[in-house]
């Protein structure tokens, strides 16, 4: 019995960590207890399971990230992060605590039910936090900008005709505003001095994605990745950042059905109907994907920056990428002479964006480390 395989279900918090324990069989789990959240404690507790070889230990993926599977990893331990949104729920259940949550984690785990996710190296990791950020400060100064609108709206002033918002011409026109009030002077100040920190945190943002494009870890993919019309230094990043090794799809479908780009299904017998797309999977990609496909409006060329970006790249790649702007190119304009809306077209084209990018991907990408 020593080498029984033991299935451990960890339901993890800030502070502690409950665990329960699911033997190979069919015995009801059986709950361990509530761990101190820390190295000594972790280390302590797969010490008196047992051989490291005879443990199976999981945890929903969640605000504490990935430290504790990397630490049961270099102890030798197996581990997996679980998918939350994937995991089987009982009709009915109203009552949630973290003992219950560890022993259900536990049971489906030693049954095969549960979904494991990719987890990223600590670089990976790292670059998908500075292109996340750069996200979010992009949110945030839209919001500042639309504060600065609004309020300049609720007091009936408007820029000069003909000049376009935040142009150079419209600051140079902000600059020259004056307020009799000392509280709407003050007001105004504030929302474009906010408006002006934010670019200056996103250019900072930007530098440091520079430089990891040119000498990071990714570095040759994301290189190769601006090959493809409509995905220059961000957007290529940002896909390199977010999915890591593109060679854990082995098909391009299954890259399509990671990013929720595939259409849902609902079939029965000789019936088949398939719906809107599934929208599962990283939404970040979905994202970038879809803004990328609106480049395909326009005619093929290869010309200006995107000329500059494909200087160096191999034949294939940019063979890869002259196929990209042909066939989308045309699909959109076939799906739109059909009478599809002008946004399913480009979610149509966005999916097949997704097999070209895989396709240079698998071009330069390195293998898998999981």
């Amino acid at each position: 019995m020593k080498d029984t395989i033991k299935y451990v279900g960890l339901d993890v918090s800030k502070e502690k960590i409950a665990v329960a324990i699911a033997e190979e069989g069919r015995e009801e789990p059986r709950y361990y207890g509530m761990i101190p959240h820390t190295t000594e404690a972790i280390r302590k507790l797969v010490k008196k399971l047992g051989e490291v070889h005879t443990l199976r230990m999981c945890y929903e993926a969640g605000p504490t990230g990935y430290p504790l599977y990397r630490l049961l990893t270099t102890m030798g331990v197996h581990c997996e992060v679980i998918a939350p949104s994937l995991i089987p729920q009982k009709a009915g259940e109203r009552i949630k605590t973290d003992r219950r949550d560890s022993i259900r984690l536990a049971r489906l785990y030693r049954s095969g039910e549960l979904t494991s996710i990719y987890v990223p190296t600590k670089e990976d990791e790292a670059l998908r936090d500075l292109v996340r950020a750069r996200e979010d400060a992009k949110e945030d100064e839209l919001r500042a900008k639309h504060r600065l609108t609004k309020f300049l709206l609720r007091n009936d002033i408007k820029q000069p005709k003909g000049v376009n918002k935040w142009t150079k011409r419209y600051r140079d026109w902000l600059d020259t505003l004056k307020f009799e009030s000392s509280s709407l002077r003050v007001v105004f100040q504030e929302y474009y001095h906010q408006i002006k920190e934010l670019e200056q945190r996103i250019r900072r943002f930007e530098e440091e994605i520079r430089v990891q494009a040119n000498e990071g870890v990714h570095a040759p993919i994301i290189q190769a990745l601006q090959s493809l019309r409509g995905v220059a230094l961000i957007t290529s990043t940002s896909l390199a950042a977010e999915i890591g090794s593109f060679k854990r799809f082995p098909t391009p479908k299954k890259f399509m059905s990671y990013i929720g780009l595939i259409p849902s299904e609902h079939s029965s017998g000789e019936k088949r109907r398939q719906g809107e797309t599934t929208k599962t999977g990283n939404r970040h990609v979905r994202r970038l994907l879809v803004e990328a496909a609106w480049s395909y409006r326009y005619q093929p060329a290869v010309k200006g920056e995107l000329k500059r970006r494909q200087d160096g790249q191999s034949p294939t790649v940019q063979a890869i990428s002259w196929k990209a702007q042909n066939r989308l190119h045309k699909k959109y304009f076939r799906l739109l002479s059909r009478g599809k809306e002008n946004g399913k077209a480009i979610t149509a084209v966005a999916r097949e964006l997704a097999g070209f990018i895989w396709a240079i991907a698998q071009e330069v990408d390195e293998p898998s480390k999981v």
